[in-house]
């Protein structure tokens, strides 16, 4: 910069000026040079603190939302293991369910095709009113094979049976 200054004063000089007057203007030009350049810092600081400030914001609201985001996951997370534990149980309910239709639906088979239109009392193609009872018109132990006392014919492939599970 010194030898700016000195050409500004030879050029001033040759002109046949005063070279006191070219020293100030050299000078006010130097001052009006740093004023400038302060306020360009001023103004850069200035916009590399509001830039700063900005990404904090930015950075807040960000982690805001990443926040709510894990809360929202975690309770669809809850929600899904939920369902998904309600789903088991309706599905093992389900199969429970259609092993005994099954079961059912071959009673019914089996006593439509033993039965031939009989009258059945009990279900199982078993006549109860007759059975146990002799030719004289007592009970006789003896003509009961194969017949339960309490309620009809002995039938061996008895449904699987419900577990007590509560339903929502």
């Amino acid at each position: 910069m010194a030898s700016s200054s000195s050409t500004y004063r030879s050029s001033s000089s040759s002109d046949g000026g005063n070279p006191s007057d070219s020293a100030v203007t050299v000078d006010e030009r130097k001052r009006k040079r740093m004023l400038s350049n302060r306020e360009s810092a001023r103004r850069s600081r200035m916009r590399k603190q509001k830039h700063v400030d900005d990404l904090t914001a930015q950075i807040n609201q960000l982690s805001s939302d990443n926040r709510q985001i894990l809360t929202s996951l975690t309770v669809t997370s809850e929600l899904y293991m939920k369902i998904q534990a309600e789903n088991s149980v309706l599905t093992a309910q389900m199969a429970e369910l259609s092993t005994r239709l099954e079961s059912l639906n071959e009673i019914v088979d089996l006593v439509t095709t033993t039965n031939g239109g009989v009258d059945q009392i009990d279900g199982c193609g078993f006549d109860d009113r007759t059975a146990g009872i002799n030719c004289d018109g007592y009970y006789d132990d003896m003509m009961t094979s194969g017949v339960n006392h309490w309620g009809g014919s002995v039938y061996t492939n008895q449904p699987i049976m419900a577990n007590d599970i509560n339903m929502y």
